[in-house]
């Protein structure tokens, strides 16, 4: 963690005035938060301000709110993770209104991973819980990271299906990081904290108010390709996820409630509203493989490998689709024959997260399958 970075990041987040779009609009024009608040005095003229916004910061009028933060997330040893940092999640970065740091407790590669949210309501039906728990057990099972809110109900169901399997899951909080709301929840933020990853923006400290959680929302869906809405009322915080997922321009999938089902109006009108109603795993993932092939479009990468090694398996996959470093070095593995998770992990020295997650983009892509058993083969 650069702290220079990080207090520059605190003054810009305590100034009167100046909210996360300006934050992204500076960030973007100037690469890091050092040098944006270097460049203060010069904010107007360069079209990245108003003059009241540059009034306010060069009063200084953010310094005590600065200090006391900073010291307060030093004296508990939070990790924090700034906007300009490399492993600040991309996607992140470009909605229009991105926090300029998360803290961050867990494992950092998963905001590397594919991610999809499932969000609900907290007081639901058993049906909606069981289905939160499959679903998030099965998009992990397939590589995704499952996103949700830790509060009660469909979120805490869909954390434990996720963090049972190689996805695992993820958590954005909408109070700081060293409180654990509800209480209730303690078994499941602990186990997330051991295998999964929890995040905020929310200084230590910040109790559970409610504007803090729509303003939570848009991380969720940020970090997301898309957002699964297993119940949902009307005028519902779950409607707002699914709002701010639009305006991203994120997937938003609806599992379908009875129709007369008390709880069920907010999806139904999602539904009415354009989202995509799904079944389970198998039509989002449909859906989102279209969304990748858009990102990752076949092309001739292939092109000028030797006769030899366009009779393999491997290569005519790589002839087909453009492949990164780790996607051909899975390939290669596969080559070999049908392989499970954890033999590629123990051949590869990765992870089992980043395993399936680089499985899952093969997948998506056309280059792989899995079959019964976390078994994959190479599809020719």
């Amino acid at each position: 963690m650069n702290l220079d970075e990080y207090r520059a990041c605190l003054a810009l987040k305590h100034t009167r005035g100046i909210g996360p779009k300006t934050w992204r609009e500076l960030l973007i024009r100037y690469g890091t938060a050092r040098e944006a608040v270097a460049d203060a005095h010069m904010w107007h003229m360069r079209g990245v301000a108003g003059k009241g916004q540059v009034k306010a910061f060069l009063s200084r009028g953010w310094e005590n709110a600065v200090e006391k933060e900073f010291q307060r997330s030093r004296n508990k040893g939070m990790e924090v993770l700034c906007f300009s940092e490399d492993g600040f999640p991309d996607m992140l970065r470009h909605i229009p209104d991105p926090p300029l740091y998360l803290y961050v407790h867990g494992d950092l590669s998963l905001l590397q991973n594919p991610g999809v949210a499932v969000v609900g309501a907290r007081r639901c039906s058993r049906y909606s819980t069981e289905v939160a728990e499959q679903l998030g057990k099965e998009l992990a099972r397939s590589g995704i990271t499952v996103i949700s809110g830790l509060a009660d109900g469909i979120d805490r169901y869909a954390h434990m299906g996720g963090i049972q399997e190689a996805g695992r899951s993820l958590a954005v909080l909408g109070t700081g990081l060293d409180l654990i709301y509800p209480a209730r929840n303690r078994d499941l933020w602990e186990r997330m904290a051991a295998d999964g990853l929890i995040v905020t923006e929310f200084a230590p400290g910040t109790q559970p108010d409610g504007p803090n959680f729509p303003q939570r929302n848009r991380i969720i869906s940020g970090l997301s390709l898309g957002v699964v809405v297993v119940q949902a009322a009307v005028r519902s915080g779950t409607l707002i996820t699914a709002r701010l997922a639009m305006e991203q321009g994120r997937e938003v999938f609806v599992i379908p409630g009875p129709v007369d089902g008390p709880g069920f109006e907010g999806s139904h009108q999602l539904v009415r509203d354009g989202a995509t109603l799904v079944r389970g795993v198998e039509d989002i993932l449909v859906e989102l493989k279209t969304i990748l092939k858009s990102r990752y479009p076949e092309s001739e990468a292939g092109r000028g490998e030797d006769e030899q090694e366009m009779k393999s398996g491997a290569g005519r996959v790589r002839k087909k689709l453009e492949l990164t470093s780790e996607e051909q070095a899975v390939v290669m593995l596969l080559e070999q024959g049908r392989l499970q998770i954890e033999a590629m992990g123990e051949a590869l020295d990765w992870e089992a997260s980043k395993v399936s997650s680089v499985l899952l983009m093969l997948e998506l892509k056309g280059g792989v399958r899995q079959l019964p058993g976390m078994v994959y083969e190479l599809v020719m």
